[in-house]
């Protein structure tokens, strides 16, 4: 039996997300890409040069925590070596996705201070958290993937600096997906408030409150188990 078959549900949920990212506008031309951890040596990821909103079952792609193809007729993302960087040093990280959204990108290129990294609003600061900017490397290669070596223990979602977005999660990709909505829905109220004045964050008192709504939904905090040790750890770590 072939992956894409004995894994139906998932791949189905996949293509959906794909869809919804194209749909979005989220993806454009064939950039972006997605993966999703099924087993512990077993990944999902999407096929190199294809629109998302065109992909099928048949395009998909399975390969093994080394990257080496198991099932699927083209060739994985050229973004794999990110991929692997991502789930061998965060095992905990089930579903992973790069996007282009307008208004992270317009953030992407922005000189100014990063808001997504400030805690704004109380569902980011207990879905997503503090987002920074990872520095610029070429696409496709093995610098960029070693780029995020700072980050990676601490932080669940990066802005790749005149790039575009990467958001990951400990659940299935349609959770993902929603993250990557709620973060571009944000970069969307920063780029407004920037326009009509200032913009006011939530204070370290406030934010330790929130505390008690993660606790309340069983959240987990971000970052690889056990390094952050609270909400204000994140965002005040000074």
């Amino acid at each position: 039996m072939r992956l894409v078959d004995k894994y139906k549900r998932q791949t189905d949920m996949f293509i959906e997300v794909c869809r919804r990212l194209a749909g979005n506008m989220y993806v454009a031309a064939y950039g972006g890409n997605l993966a999703w951890k099924l087993d512990d040596n077993l990944f999902l990821i999407t096929p190199t040069q294809m629109h998302k909103g065109d992909i099928e079952a048949e395009d998909l792609v399975f390969v093994n925590r080394k990257g080496y193809p198991i099932d699927g007729k083209r060739r994985a993302t050229g973004e794999l070596p990110m991929y692997l960087k991502f789930f061998n040093e965060r095992p905990d990280v089930v579903s992973v996705i790069h996007c282009h959204p307008p208004y992270a990108c317009a953030l992407a290129i922005h000189k100014g201070k990063n808001w997504l990294q400030r805690p704004l609003f109380p569902e980011m600061v207990t879905e997503i958290g503090p987002v920074p900017v990872v520095p610029y490397a070429e696409p496709l290669t093995e610098k960029l993937a070693q780029q995020f070596s700072p980050y990676l223990p601490r932080y669940d979602s990066f802005i790749m600096e005149n790039h575009g977005l990467i958001t990951m999660s400990r659940r299935d990709i349609k959770h993902t997906v929603y993250m990557v909505e709620l973060l571009e829905i944000t970069a969307k109220s920063v780029l407004i408030a920037l326009q009509t004045g200032q913009i006011k964050e939530l204070s370290q008192d406030e934010v330790a409150v929130l505390s008690n709504a993660m606790t309340a939904r069983n959240l987990p905090l971000f970052g690889a188990p056990g390094v952050n040790r609270s909400l204000v750890d994140l965002y005040f770590p000074d």
